[in-house]
Order: structure tokens, then C-alpha cells, then sequence
């Protein structure tokens, strides 16, 4: 089997509510244009992914993936995953990392294609259900945060993660306020995106700390490991760093190595791919850490990563990035949680998910090939 033609779907991706993740991420609202990724075969397999998200269209590195990745996959076997991740990531000063997670993404949905078997049976499955979390978007008050807390706790769901408007004094409050709602046993985590400065790091980790949260994540800049290791020694709630650290799949051993982290951090997208997500939680179960996977980005990397949590161990939750309508455009059936709280392992061939083709085709704005 040989691959014959990559080409990039752009399409538009309308209604997107605004948005904000903290000081680093913010939607004002509108449009975003999403990728389809198409790898075609002389056998007639294709593979798919989606580039791009609410926040960063896939025009950013549509262009890229085709000058500096496509040249790389013509004529080669698509089976041969390994052989052609290591061919990208020695072009990862030319092209992103998205990039590069999109076209292995869409290797493996084709060698499952091909097989006639989901992806996570390829990688080795360990599991048909995960529980989810919910992650906030920034609320106006703490008190919508308890409201919302509140809702998803009542509708099964077994953990709410809190990213708080990012000033400390008012994101402690908002954490009592969450608490305070949802009970002590309740499971509740803070994610700071990178906001604080090591003094106000400390005095929210032991506010929290004190509130029993369950982990602490990303209070300082993403490359501040340093930072971090002063944390850890100050704090008993594990710390989550990692997540957008600079590099790939290799930049973790320092991390490791200085005990800087609680867990390891990524997803597909911003690690490269399935490939890449599966090494990193190999490499971190052989140090007794889990991998936590971030949530993807756009529907079809939620389902590589959703993959990848079903073939391993050390994983706890799938996460699930509010609103659903910044997150969630361009398949037929998204992922759903039950009334339990859980996600379950996709069953069809590949990636197992339909796309919506025909609100592609109605939306397409250029093919890149």
C-alpha cells in the first residue's frame, strides 16, 4: 500500500461563542476555519484528521503541512507510522507540531481502516470507559462557578476543574466558592494557565491545599522549571505542569529528571500526534507518573486522544473543555458523556467517528494540495 495524495480541506467553522481560558487563550467570538485532513492510498484507504481549532485557525499551518510534510508521505506505506513520525519531527523546525499530530492522527485512522479495527485496538486497549471532567471556561463570578460546578455534579459527572480569572486573591475565593457548593468529597482540580508569579503560586497552591483540590496545574510559565521544583517542595497537592512545555516528546526528561512535575501533560496536537501521546505515557508509567491527557482542540483530536486514554493505564479522566460549542463542530455524532459520567471506547474501524461531509462541502473555503 502506498500513499498517493495529501490535500487540506479548509472549511469554516461558524458560531463559536466567546470565550476565555485565562491570560494565554481567549475567543472573541465568530469564526475559526477547521482543516480536513485527507491521506489517500492506491488501495482506496483513506485516513482523516481535523487541523485547527476555535482559537487557531487551521490556515496557520495548513500551508506547512503540505510544503514540508506532504513530500515526506508521498509514495510511502502509511503503515509505516514509526519510520514517518521520525521523518516529521526532523522537520518540526519547518513545520508545528499540530502539523505533524494531524497527518499521524490520520495515519492511524487509516491503518485502523485498514484493519478493520479501532484505533485503540491497534495501540492495545485497556479499557472501554473512562470518567470525564468538566473544564470551565472564565465565569464572571464564583458564584457562577458553584452554579456550574453544582449542575455537572448533579448530572453524574466526577470532577469539575476550575480555570479562574487568573487574579489570585479573587481565584482563591473562587475555589472556597466551588467548595462550599459541591462538598468535601467532591473531586476538584485548579488549572491557572501559567498566570502567577512564584509568591502567588505558593499562596493559591496552599489555599487550595487546604480545600482538599486534587491537583494544581500550570500556576507558573510553561518553561519555568525551576519555578516548579520550588513548588513541589513547598506544596503537598500534586503539581501539573508540562502541557505546552516547550518541545516534544523528549523536552519531558528534564522534567522528570528534576522532579519538577507531579504528572505528565499533552495531547495530540500539541505533541504530535498519537504516536507521540502514546511514548509520552509509556515514558511516564516506567517513572509511576500518569499521563493526563488535555483535551484536543477540535472534535476529531478529542477522539485520537480518547484513543489513546482507552489503550493505557495510567491515565484518570478524559477532559472536556467548556463550552461545548467552542470545542465541538464537524462530525456527525460528537462524544457524549452518560448519565454515569463516563466516556466510552469507539467501536468502527480507524477513528470510528463520522464526519460531517456535507456541512464541509457547504463550508469549504480552499483545498490545499
Amino acid at each position: 500500500m502506498k500513499i498517493t495524495d495529501v490535500t487540506l480541506t479548509l472549511f469554516r467553522w461558524e458560531g463559536i461563542p466567546p470565550t476565555t481560558y485565562g491570560q494565554h487563550a481567549g475567543q472573541p467570538g465568530g469564526e475559526s476555519r477547521l482543516g480536513l485532513l485527507r491521506v489517500a492510498t492506491d488501495r482506496g484507504v483513506e485516513g482523516h484528521a481535523f487541523l485547527g481549532s476555535s482559537l487557531y485557525p487551521a490556515d496557520h499551518d495548513g500551508p506547512s503541512l503540505i510544503s514540508t510534510l506532504k513530500p515526506l508521505l508521498m509514495g510511502e506505506n502509511p503503515l509505516d507510522r514509526e519510520l514517518l513520525y521520525q521523518r516529521m519531527w526532523r522537520r518540526s523546525r519547518y513545520v508545528t507540531l499540530r502539523a505533524i499530530g494531524a497527518v499521524d492522527v490520520a495515519l492511524w485512522d487509516l491503518a485502523g481502516k485498514a484493519a478493520g479495527q479501532p484505533v485503540h485496538r491497534l495501540l492495545g486497549s485497556y479499557r472501554d470507559c473512562v470518567p470525564a471532567y468538566a473544564s470551565s471556561q472564565v465565569l464572571p463570578a464564583p458564584a457562577a462557578y458553584a452554579d456550574q460546578a453544582s449542575m455537572f455534579k448533579d448530572a453524574g459527572w466526577t470532577a469539575y476543574k476550575i480555570h479562574p480569572p487568573t487574579d489570585p486573591d479573587l481565584d482563591i475565593r473562587v475555589c472556597e466558592a466551588v467548595r462550599k457548593a459541591v462538598g468535601d468529597e467532591y473531586r476538584l482540580m485548579l488549572d491557572s494557565t501559567w498566570s502567577y508569579r512564584y509568591d502567588q503560586a505558593l499562596r493559591v497552591g496552599r489555599a487550595i491545599e487546604a480545600l482538599g483540590l486534587y491537583w494544581y496545574e500550570d500556576p507558573l510559565a510553561d518553561d519555568d522549571l525551576f519555578g516548579c521544583m520550588r513548588l513541589r517542595e513547598k506544596l503537598v497537592i500534586p503539581l501539573m505542569a508540562t502541557e505546552y512545555s516547550p518541545g516534544g516528546f523528549t523536552a519531558y526528561a528534564p522534567w522528570i529528571l528534576n522532579q519538577a512535575t507531579d504528572y505528565l501533560r499533552g495531547d495530540v496536537a500539541v505533541k504530535g500526534g498519537i504516536t507521540a501521546l502514546l511514548k509520552t505515557a509509556h515514558l511516564a508509567e516506567g517513572f509511576g507518573m500518569n499521563l493526563e491527557v488535555h483535551h484536543g482542540g477540535n472534535s476529531l483530536n478529542n477522539v485520537a486522544n480518547l484513543h489513546v486514554i482507552m489503550a493505557i493505564r495510567n491515565c484518570e479522566y478524559f477532559e472536556v473543555l467548556l463550552p461545548d460549542a467552542a470545542q465541538k463542530y464537524g462530525l456527525v455524532e460528537d462524544i457524549e458523556v452518560d448519565a454515569q459520567g463516563l466516556v466510552h471506547a469507539p467501536s468502527g474501524p480507524g477513528l470510528g467517528y463520522a464526519i460531517d461531509l456535507e456541512l464541509i462541502e457547504r463550508t469549504k473555503v480552499a483545498v490545499l494540495a
